[in-house]
């Protein structure tokens, strides 16, 4: 196999970051003020002390030195918290992290770019769930598998595993996961005579055929009956590729190696041009304006966790749903989150396997999730948190549970995710659905077989 080029390496990380979204997002981009003051708090080394910094001690400490994006304040907390507890308890094994602001450019994912080429990556490197496989095929990261239980990994949602697995081995393990369902206006249905869809029994979710009916008796000169883009990026596959599922497509074959007969299939073509009819028809609207549900110009949405805080703040007669399912009753969902991996650098990497097993824990887990109001990764933490046992979170955990998916594990992900981005908007602007299609499992093999291919 062969390894990218530094070169190749930047574009293929940037482009993915370039495309991640608030799906994937650790929390804001760009930092709040609360979050800056988090950051000496929560072992910002940047400021610290050169041998904090590079995880190097006297002979008898261990350093295990951690890489995270800067996040809230409630996580910033949360880490300044952990850290401290950690390293009161454990003097021969402190814990050093470092909070990277990923407002600036792509200045992370550079950050780690250059710090694998000169052998300089922390022992804890936390990325986006889909880059895993990347960074796990070139050899960035090593496998964890050890490092927990069978019992603890079955405690972990089925999809973060399925998210942090590559070719067999397990190579990283986050706090938090992420979903989609199908929000609504109830006043706007309740003006189309549209009965609420269930958030209690998915056998009485919007079929296909449903949402697609609805969202075009829901359409009137003041708004579109629904909003299918999330973003123009990540945000795309994440979620829209549910429908492809559902539609018994794949967008590659099981190990990750071909995309041709996959995302370009009868099924992903078929699925594709349902997606559009939405488009074409002026159902949903390809440039949706600023939270265009919140504010009342789309009656249903296809929208994240992380919209309920926002819609519980608001005004908005609003329900939720489970994401739309196939006419045959198919469901899947999406799922995914940041993760943390242990680098191949790590000077201490039995430690680092202690320092994960901490933070992953069922209780921190929880702390963790409840500070950042996304779903926890842990089934166990759901204990330890309040809210999540009725309405809107509770359907959004049992479809982490029962329908959750990951996005396609590949190293040529970040190739797969950009070009179905450009193939679904090019399909939106009036492309041909199979043309583009081909077009990305063209680009997906060529990028593949230069690189990965045994």
């Amino acid at each position: 196999m062969k390894k990218r080029s530094l070169v190749s390496s930047v574009l293929a990380i940037t482009l993915l970051a370039a495309s991640i979204s608030a799906c994937g997002s650790s929390g804001n981009t760009a930092k709040t003020d609360a979050a800056k003051e988090g950051e000496s708090a929560s072992g910002k080394q940047e400021e610290g002390s050169e041998a904090q910094a590079t995880g190097q001690g006297d002979a008898s400490t261990a350093t295990v030195v951690i890489w995270s994006p800067a996040d809230e304040k409630g996580i910033e907390d949360w880490w300044a918290e952990k850290i401290a507890a950690w390293n009161k308890e454990h003097p021969d094994k402190q814990i050093a992290r470092q909070a990277i602001d990923r407002a600036d450019s792509y200045a992370y994912e550079n950050k780690i770019t250059t710090a694998t080429t000169s052998g300089d990556l922390p022992d804890i490197l936390f990325v986006d769930g889909p880059t895993i496989s990347y960074y796990a095929a070139n050899g960035t990261i090593v496998p964890i598998d050890d490092v927990y239980t069978e019992e603890d990994k079955k405690d972990f949602m089925p999809s973060s595993i399925q998210q942090n697995t590559y070719d067999g081995k397990l190579y990283g393990i986050g706090p938090t996961e992420s979903s989609v369902a199908l929000y609504y206006n109830k006043d706007y249905l309740d003006a189309a005579g549209i009965e609420y869809p269930s958030d209690t029994d998915i056998s009485k979710a919007w079929t296909w055929d449903t949402f697609y009916e609805n969202a075009k008796k829901l359409t009137t000169k003041d708004y579109v009956g629904t909003n299918i883009i999330m973003d123009k990026g990540e945000g795309l596959i994440y979620a829209l590729e549910p429908f492809f599922y559902e539609n018994k497509a794949d967008f590659i074959n099981e190990d990750g190696s071909k995309a041709e007969g996959y995302v370009n299939s009868k099924q992903s073509i078929e699925t594709m041009e349902y997606l559009n009819k939405f488009i074409q028809e002026g159902i949903a609207n390809i440039d949706p304006v600023k939270d265009e549900f919140l504010n009342g110009k789309a009656a249903t949405l296809i929208g994240g966790s992380w919209n309920i805080a926002d819609l519980e703040k608001s005004n908005l007669n609003w329900g939720v749903s489970y994401y739309p399912v196939a006419n045959d009753g198919t469901a899947v969902s999406p799922t995914g989150d940041w993760t943390a991996a242990i680098t191949k650098d790590s000077k201490n990497p039995e430690v680092a396997k202690e320092v994960l097993q901490y933070l992953m824990s069922s209780e921190n887990v929880a702390e963790y999730a409840s500070a950042i109001a996304k779903p926890a990764s842990r089934t166990s933490s759901y204990d330890k948190m309040s809210g999540w046992d009725e309405g809107a979170r509770k359907l959004f955990k049992w479809q982490l549970e029962n329908t959750g998916k990951a996005r396609p594990s590949t190293p040529s992900y970040s190739v797969l995710s950009q070009g179905f981005a450009t193939a679904a908007l090019n399909v939106f602007a009036g492309s041909d659905a199979k043309t583009e299609l081909d077009t990305v499992a063209k680009d997906f093999q060529e990028d593949y077989d230069t690189y990965y291919a045994k």
